[in-house]
């Protein structure tokens, strides 16, 4: 069955055209060359960016490649790489993916995250990639989690274990956008846990957790923490889409 289906898609690749998720342009490729030449020169990926957080440095900030957030109070997440800013060209393609529901807009994003940014991350010594999780409830409201939907299809080393089931997350049915900073770490403290079953395997091991948009950083922070009390070493940030810095 899933020798037909690569065959399918591989003769639909080569016969059907193909919109480009940003511009809407029929043409080969998921983003046509003129979107991804755009991103290539004004991605943030090409910025200087905080190495712990991934926002766009000030420039005072520069010499120590470390914001002054993270300076004063410092997140239990140790690095963070992010594709682009969130207000850039591939905010609608995200949205499209997950509030009407386009699943091969996935696979797009998946694409041009290898394009602009994979092969420099290729070699990162990590052990596990795990997305960022729904609770059960969101999860089938939605029908899948995005996160997920695109990590899975994100080049990384062979060694680099990845899997939706390790982290979990309580549900909780308030809503973060708008909310302020301290709501948003107060609202997040103890949504997220680790399957007991693997808890011993994270024991001493480098985490790479991927998120779709990274915003005030309280999720993530909120999940390396619970991630470091189990045992692991080192928390890695991988964000498609990373918000900018409140004014």
């Amino acid at each position: 069955m899933r020798i037909s289906k690569n065959i399918f898609q591989t003769i639909c690749a080569h016969l059907l055209p193909t919109a480009c998720i940003t511009c809407q342009e029929f043409q080969k490729f998921s983003i046509c060359n003129e979107c991804l030449d755009s991103l290539k020169d004004s991605a943030l990926c090409n910025y200087q960016c905080c190495y712990q957080c991934g926002i766009a440095l000030q420039a005072s900030e520069v010499p120590k490649q470390k914001c002054v957030d993270c300076e004063y109070i410092e997140p239990y997440f140790d690095e963070t790489y992010c594709l682009d800013r969130y207000e850039g060209l591939l905010q609608t393609p995200l949205h499209e993916l997950k509030y009407q529901k386009r699943i091969a807009f996935a696979g797009a994003l998946s694409s041009t995250w290898n394009l602009l940014i994979g092969q420099e991350l290729e070699d990162i010594p990590a052990d596990y990639l795990l997305p960022v999780p729904l609770s059960i409830q969101k999860l089938a409201q939605r029908g899948f989690n995005q996160s997920w939907e695109i990590a899975k299809h994100i080049r990384c080393g062979k060694h680099i274990q990845k899997s939706p089931y390790v982290l979990r997350r309580h549900h909780y049915s308030g809503h973060q956008a708008g909310s302020s900073l301290c709501n948003r770490y107060l609202a997040i403290q103890g949504m997220f846990y680790v399957e007991p079953n693997d808890i011993q395997k994270l024991k001493n091991k480098t985490v790479i957790v991927f998120d779709d948009v990274m915003t005030s950083g309280a999720t993530l922070n909120e999940i390396a923490r619970v991630l470091k009390d189990n045992g692991v070493s080192r928390v890695i940030n991988w964000v498609l889409l990373r918000a900018a810095r409140p004014i």
